[in-house]
């Protein structure tokens, strides 16, 4: 019997490739097609759960393949019943991912990449580094397992799925669009895309080739300051990415796809929450069709960020709405746990 490691990932390969691999076993092809769906429709995480495959392939496909198979760890249910869980993957690094219950929709929110290599300096994960990107199959097996407490909890699926965990996932762009590609698939999970929103700090050129793509899930912006200078303050992914560039990057995303963008804005307590602010940040949402969701922040003891007082975030708001942008604001979820935007970093606390 092979070593594991020589075992080939049955999950990294496509269902033309496996139909090479079981023809060369003697298998007909039509069995790629049935193993296919145990993988992605059914999501098995070993070969015996095959039940319509004999006892002697699956014993053979062991034999050949290997399926790493994303494990939880650790579950922390918040008072305000967010589950954060720590993943363990196959290789013994662990990622983390969030499942957020409200009363009209349940959110998966997962990680793309193990640590981050962009250090924002409000953010707990930028302090951590970046280890390697997440495998397709190992974002797939987060949205199943978030999935699967969501309706083992609350007897409800999943309705959306949020890219804003840990990494940066235009830094994995590949292996991004391919778990969504699984993910929407009718062999797949068969969710909409428009359930789905990918995140990113700003990465002008993977924002155009998000365009190029013509993708359909939704896209979000870290933007968090409206103004260069205090943007390569907190991100200083800012500095090689300006605004004037991701403004244009956007423009050339939105002809493309017609998709408008939601802008994620971070109201810290005397830094971006000034009616100024809010007028640098009314001026660039002119550029295209948008929202904008001012987030709650939750302090970390890496930075000395504070949260805007309420009264502040409100003010900004009602200044964005008198200036007919869409405005929302987040309150945080889970913060208790460490679960809350920009806190994730592989804190344990007590198993439930």
């Amino acid at each position: 019997m092979r070593n594991s490691l020589e075992k080939v990932d049955i999950r990294s390969l496509s269902l033309d490739q496996l139909k090479v691999q079981l023809a060369s076993l003697g298998e007909p092809s039509f069995r790629a097609g049935q193993i296919y769906d145990w993988l992605w429709a059914k999501a098995a995480t070993c070969f015996d759960e095959m039940s319509n495959l004999s006892k002697a392939l699956r014993e053979q496909l062991k034999s050949v393949f290997v399926i790493r198979a994303v494990k939880v760890q650790q579950s922390q249910w918040s008072a305000d019943k967010t589950i954060k869980s720590i993943f363990k993957l196959d290789d013994g690094n662990s990622i983390e991912g969030v499942l957020i219950p409200t009363p009209d929709r349940m959110t998966a929110c997962v990680s793309s990449q193990v640590g981050c290599s962009l250090t924002c300096k409000f953010c707990a994960t930028g302090y951590m580094d970046r280890k390697r990107n997440l495998n397709p199959d190992e974002i797939f097996d987060q949205v199943v397992l978030i999935d699967r407490q969501a309706k083992e909890n609350y007897q409800t699926p999943l309705t959306n799925i949020v890219y804003m965990g840990m990494g940066e996932p235009l830094l994995n762009y590949a292996n991004v669009l391919k778990s969504i590609e699984r993910i929407t698939a009718a062999n797949g999970l068969n969710m909409a895309a428009k359930r789905i929103t990918v995140s990113t700090a700003g990465i002008a050129k993977m924002i155009k080739k998000l365009g190029d793509d013509q993708v359909r899930f939704n896209l979000a912006l870290s933007l968090h300051a409206a103004n260069d200078q205090k943007r390569n303050e907190i991100m200083p992914i800012n500095e090689q990415n300006s605004l004037k560039a991701l403004a244009d990057a956007l423009k050339y995303y939105f002809a493309n796809t017609k998709n408008p963008v939601t802008y994620e804005y971070i109201v810290f307590d005397g830094f971006n929450d000034s009616l100024q602010d809010a007028a640098e940040l009314a001026k660039f949402c002119k550029h295209l069709p948008c929202k904008v969701n001012l987030i709650e922040y939750n302090p970390i003891s890496f930075a000395a960020f504070q949260n805007a007082a309420a009264s502040k975030i409100d003010a900004f708001a009602d200044y964005l709405r008198g200036q007919g942008i869409v405005t929302n604001i987040r309150r945080s979820r889970g913060k208790d746990i460490d679960a809350a935007c920009g806190q994730l970093a592989i804190k344990t606390g007590k198993e439930q």
